[in-house]
């Protein structure tokens, strides 16, 4: 593959990136104490009320902010292309994503109708707007001959938030009484185009352009490039149109075994990283892992599984969620933002700070210190949550505060960056005055 050549000349304004930014952190803390504090029947079930509010809060509260702010900021820099109204919806993504996400929990946790109804209207507003914006830019990006990962998934990621979205709002419709549906079926899609075909499938395309730039890994080889994420969305069409509920869902076991194979080559070239002393490696190490381990745990429970024991089979639907949520996608997340924040910080001072003047390097703006502890926090909680079917009443409300804590420090380091930001610019202002 061609060396990539990134156009920091075309980011957006900080304002457009940090507004999506800022505030995820934060409502992930919210997750986590709603996890420890709130109603506990029925945990560790996949379908207790408490679980399906914490899902949605993390998902769309903490996550699709923070998801769509790299895609404002990727579009430009690494496709050369603008996301056009990026400025004008950008202020509104964090806040209609975390109304969106306390609607539903209302409705999750009180069995209320309107609660759906609202947030299906907010989420068709303010994603509808997100998947235009996005469609629009990737259909005027211009595809080099050699295209990479980064590249192919920002052409078809609108495609993928559409089809979250669509299910989604037909789940909610389906709550709410406006209309009936097969409510397991459209689950099981919707699950599999937000974990795989928009998680993990933005996960792998966006690390496999900043991995190798933050961490110093291998860059992937020219199969990866060619294979991420389109297989993952093309084995998610042919799910969604052909596996039905009755006998053994054959789509959705290639779709498993294709996820292992991806993470085992991810890993392979994780464990090759230069920087594998940074704070936030290990985070990539256990996000591969976590990806491998949930997929290998579906195949387990895919096909007959008379031999496993009971409690493995009913714990296995809560492992496979939290390695996928918080292993496969708040890992990776993370450890972005320890990397992101300070060099986007770093950049724009160098943009509008005159070059002999010294700026802060990007160690300076999130010390590695305090990365490394964030990074510890958030791997205890995990390990914490993966406990919780074997005593769910103790270690559920221990396992949530520590990892609402491990968010409100990512989200404290990420406001002192920004503070950073502001000083000094203030100072270079008072100086020439």
């Amino acid at each position: 593959m061609a060396n990539k050549i990134l156009s920091y000349e075309l980011a957006p304004s900080p304002a457009t990136i940090f507004g999506c930014l800022l505030p995820a952190p934060w409502i992930g803390a919210v997750a986590g104490l709603l996890l420890a504090f709130g109603p506990a029947e029925g945990v560790p079930s996949r379908f207790a009320p408490l679980v399906l509010a914490v899902t949605h809060v993390l998902a769309l509260g903490m996550l699709a902010p923070i998801m769509i702010g790299a895609l404002f900021q990727l579009f430009p820099v690494v496709a050369g292309q603008a996301v056009p109204g990026a400025k004008t919806i950008s202020p509104f993504v964090a806040l209609a994503s975390f109304s969106v996400s306390l609607a539903l929990s209302f409705g999750f946790l009180h069995g209320n109708r309107i609660a759906f109804i609202l947030a299906m209207l907010m989420a068709i507003l303010i994603y509808g707007a997100v998947v235009c914006a996005l469609a629009l830019a990737a259909w005027r990006m211009v595809l080099p001959t050699h295209h990479d990962a980064s590249l192919l998934t920002l052409r078809w990621i609108a495609l993928s938030l559409l089809m979250v979205l669509g299910l989604g709002v037909a789940l909610a419709g389906g709550f709410a009484g406006a209309w009936e549906i097969n409510l397991t079926a459209v689950l099981t899609r919707h699950v599999a185009w937000a974990g795989l075909g928009w998680v993990a499938a933005l996960v792998s395309g966006i690390a496999s352009t900043v991995v190798p730039m933050f961490w110093q890994s291998p860059k992937p080889s020219a199969r990866w490039h060619q294979s991420v994420p389109v297989v993952l969305w093309l084995l998610l069409m042919l799910m969604t149109l052909f596996d039905s509920q009755d006998g053994i869902p054959y789509w959705t076991i290639l779709l498993a075994l294709v996820v292992m194979c991806l993470a085992a080559f991810a890993f392979k070239n994780v464990m090759k990283a230069k920087r594998r002393f940074d704070p936030a490696w290990t985070l990539w190490v256990a996000c591969v892992l976590s990806w491998f381990s949930s997929a290998m745990l579906y195949l387990m429970l895919a096909v007959p599984h008379d031999y496993l024991p009971a409690f493995f089979i009913d714990a296995s639907p809560w492992w496979i969620g939290v390695l996928g949520l918080v292993g496969g996608a708040v890992f990776p997340v993370n450890a972005m933002l320890g990397k992101i924040i300070p060099f986007l910080v770093f950049l724009h001072l160098r943009r509008q700070i005159p070059t002999p003047q010294r700026i802060p390097t990007m160690q300076e703006v999130i010390l590695p210190q305090h990365l490394r502890l964030q990074a510890r926090l958030v791997v205890v909680a995990f390990l914490g949550l993966l406990m919780v079917p074997v005593a769910p009443s103790i270690i559920l409300p221990l396992a949530g505060c520590i990892f609402a804590a491990s968010q409100m420090l990512i989200g404290a380091l990420i406001l002192r960056a920004l503070f950073r930001y502001r000083h000094e610019l203030k100072r270079v202002i008072f100086a020439k005055n």
